[in-house]
């Protein structure tokens, strides 16, 4: 273990608390790590190198994986981070950056060929990708930050925020050496989708854009089974929506399967994932995105709460987001 500090400069507030480790099958040496933060970080507090080393693995043409382990003091426990790097990176060239909660579906989720058959088409541009494993708490580190569900699920969403501002997103400009990324967006799985969306609505400074599939958008204060229970007042995320600000910038993908549940709360014929994600829809429609240029929503007649699903949605998702197209 090696032990560096204390450093004093100007980003004094850029990696508050952070402590990583990285795993590999090849050494490298050891000061090589340690310099990239003694030049990049002139710090005033302490950052602790337990291994200066890398597990890297090509996964395909055109792509590095890379998976790391990052001690967060905020949540109180080590985080693995799975990175899909585009080949050929030159560290300090400018990447947009997709944080992906639930990041340890990806492997089922078979994400790697999912890129190498884009990449291949040359469908999208290069892209950095930060799949976020979830932990043992993870129905308390996802929800939304305001204000947990009536049984108090989402409790740590908070401190999962600062994570992902104090910690993670420090650590990524550190690592890839990237001062401003060409744009942020965040994305999601269920209830990991609403944490996703909650954090960009709540930080929409940080983000361009936003993906959630099968979002977890009945997230309530009142059971539903409460007499008093009232979707316009008791669903939190749409709450957010009505009582936050209209960000221009911010885009949204929204990904519903028309089996994800069999519920149907309001006997209206329709699932309760898909009348909640429609209502949301609404309340953005009604803070002044336009449906059509701002929101993008895919519904699949035979789309189940599944990574299977969201494996065949994320194309289009990606597609929608990093076309090479749009940038051409």
């Amino acid at each position: 273990m090696i032990k560096c500090g204390p450093f004093r400069g100007e980003q004094e507030e850029a990696l508050p608390n952070l402590f990583f480790r990285e795993q590999t099958t090849k050494s490298i040496p050891v000061f090589q790590g340690l310099s990239a933060i003694l030049f990049q970080y002139p710090l005033s507090y302490e950052i602790i190198i337990f291994e200066t080393m890398r597990k890297e693995e090509k996964v395909a043409p055109g792509m590095l994986k890379e998976e790391l382990h990052l001690d967060s003091a905020f949540l109180g426990r080590e985080v693995t981070i799975g990175f899909y790097i585009p080949a050929g990176y030159t560290k300090g060239t400018p990447l947009s950056l997709l944080l992906i909660n639930d990041g340890q579906d990806m492997t089922r989720m078979d994400f790697r060929t999912i890129l190498e058959d884009l990449y291949r088409e040359n469908a999208i541009e290069p892209v950095l990708f930060a799949a976020i494993h979830a932990g043992e708490d993870r129905k308390l580190e996802y929800g939304t930050q305001r204000k947990p569900d009536y049984l108090k699920r989402g409790a740590k969403a908070t401190l999962y925020t600062s994570f992902i501002f104090d910690e993670l997103i420090p650590f990524i400009r550190q690592k890839f050496g990237i001062s401003s990324f060409k744009e942020k967006a965040f994305a999601g799985f269920s209830l990991g989708g609403l944490s996703a969306l909650d954090i960009v609505w709540n930080r929409p400074g940080e983000f361009t854009r936003v993906g959630v599939f099968s979002g977890s958008f009945w997230w309530r204060s009142l059971d539903q089974e409460d007499q008093a229970y009232d979707d316009d007042k008791h669903r939190i995320m749409h709450e957010e929506i009505r009582e936050g600000r209209y960000a221009p910038w911010l885009k949204f993908f929204f990904q519903c399967g028309q089996l994800d549940e069999l519920k149907d709360r309001n006997h209206n014929g329709i699932i309760d994932s898909i009348d909640d994600t429609l209502d949301l829809i609404r309340e953005l429609e009604a803070k002044g995105y336009n449906r059509q240029q701002d929101i993008h929503y895919l519904e699949m007649e035979d789309g189940t709460h599944d990574v299977d699903t969201w494996g065949r949605a994320m194309p289009e998702f990606l597609k929608w987001g990093w076309s090479v197209s749009r940038e051409s």
